[in-house]
C-alpha cells in the first residue's frame, strides 16, 4: 500500500525546531522528500547568529528513518534566497509539490511601544516570508501547468494564528502579519486555482519556544502526549498536502489538542440603511451606538469565543 505524499516533495520553512519540525517529520513519515528550511538563529526575536545544525539535525532525523531530506539554511524573508529554496527541491527532488510556510519570529511589544524595528522585522520574516516562498512556487506550477496544457499538483500551506482572529495586545506586528498570511493565503487560493494548486492557511496552537512565555503557566502532563505537543498540529498539514484535500483551497482551520475547526469567513452580523442620501451624524448615533451598548465591553468582531479559543 502506497503512502499518501510518496513520490512528492515538500519544502517546509522554519522546520528546524517546533512546529515546522513536526511539520517537516510528518510529510516525510507520509512519503515525501523534504528540504527542511531553517536560517538556525538561537533567538526567538530573530537574534544571534545563524546556524546550520537545526535543519542539519531534522533532515538527518528523515534520514535516518529511511526518508529523502536535505537541509537549506537561507533566510525566507530575503528574496534571492527564498528562490534559492524552492529551486533546490527541484534540482534535488525532481520537481516541487508541496509548500509549508512555517517561519517566523516573536518581537513583542505594545503598539505605543513599538519601534519601527519591531515592526518591520516581524512582518519582513512573516509576510515577506510567506510570500516570497509562495512567489516561487506559484510561478513554477504555473509554467509547469502551461506546458502540460493542463492542472498539476501543488499544495501551500501557511501558518496564520489565532493572535489575528482574537487579538493579542501585546503583538500588533505579530497580530498584523498573521492577518495578512490569510489575505495572502485566499488571494493565493483564487490566483492558482485553474493550475490544480490550494492554498490554505492554519492557526495553530503549540507548546514552542515561540509560545513558552503564552503556555508557561500550562504544565505538561505526567504521561501522554502534551494537549499543546506540536505532533496535534502536524497530521492535518499532512493532510492538506494531500491528494485527498484536493476541494479545500483558501480555507482557514483552527487546530490544536485532536480538535480541527473551519473557521468561517466574516459575516454581516448588522445592516443600516440611511433614511435619506446621506447618513447623518444624528441618525449614526441613533442606529449604531444602542447596537453596540448591547455588546459586551471591549469585544471585538472576531467569532473566536464560538471555538472556546479565548486568548491562550
Amino acid at each position: 500500500m502506497s503512502l499518501p505524499l510518496e513520490g512528492l516533495s515538500a519544502v517546509v520553512t522554519g522546520a528546524g525546531r517546533g512546529l515546522g519540525r513536526a511539520e517537516a517529520l510528518e510529510l516525510a513519515r507520509l512519503g515525501a522528500a523534504v528540504v527542511v528550511n531553517d536560517y538556525g538563529q538561537p533567538g526567538r526575536d530573530g537574534s544571534g547568529a545563524a546556524s546550520a545544525a537545526p535543519a542539519e539535525e531534522v533532515a538527518a532525523e528523515i534520514r535516518a528513518a529511511g526518508g529523502r531530506a536535505r537541509a537549506h539554511t537561507g533566510d525566507v524573508a530575503d528574496f534571492h534566497q527564498a528562490a534559492e529554496l524552492v529551486e533546490s527541491a527541484i534540482e534535488d527532488f525532481g520537481g516541487l509539490d508541496i509548500l509549508v510556510n512555517n517561519a517566523g519570529i516573536l518581537r513583542d511589544r505594545m503598539v505605543f511601544s513599538m519601534t519601527e524595528d519591531e515592526w518591520d522585522s516581524v512582518i519582513r520574516v512573516h509576510l515577506k516570508g510567506h510570500f516570497n516562498t509562495t512567489h516561487f512556487a506559484a510561478a513554477y506550477w504555473r509554467e509547469r501547468s502551461k506546458a502540460a496544457g493542463g492542472p498539476v499538483y501543488g499544495r501551500i500551506v501557511n501558518t496564520s494564528s489565532e493572535a489575528f482572529l482574537a487579538g493579542s495586545a501585546g503583538q500588533p506586528n505579530y497580530a498584523a502579519a498573521k492577518g495578512g498570511i490569510v489575505g495572502l493565503t485566499t488571494s493565493t487560493a483564487l490566483a492558482l486555482a485553474k493550475y490544480g494548486v490550494t492554498a490554505n492557511a492554519i492557526c495553530p496552537r503549540a507548546r514552542t519556544r515561540m509560545t513558552q512565555d503564552v503556555f508557561a503557566a500550562l504544565a505538561r502532563p505526567d504521561e501522554g502526549l502534551d494537549p499543546l505537543a506540536p505532533e496535534h498540529v502536524a497530521p492535518l498539514v499532512g493532510y492538506l498536502a494531500s491528494p485527498a484535500a484536493a476541494r479545500i483551497n483558501g480555507q482557514l482551520l483552527v487546530v490544536h489538542g485532536g480538535m480541527v475547526a473551519v473557521v468561517e469567513r466574516p459575516r454581516v452580523a448588522a445592516k443600516f440603511d440611511s433614511k435619506q442620501d446621506t447618513f447623518t451624524h444624528d441618525e449614526l448615533d441613533a442606529l449604531l451606538t444602542p447596537h453596540y451598548a448591547e455588546r459586551p465591553e471591549g469585544e471585538t468582531f472576531a467569532a473566536v469565543e464560538v471555538l472556546g479559543l479565548r486568548r491562550a
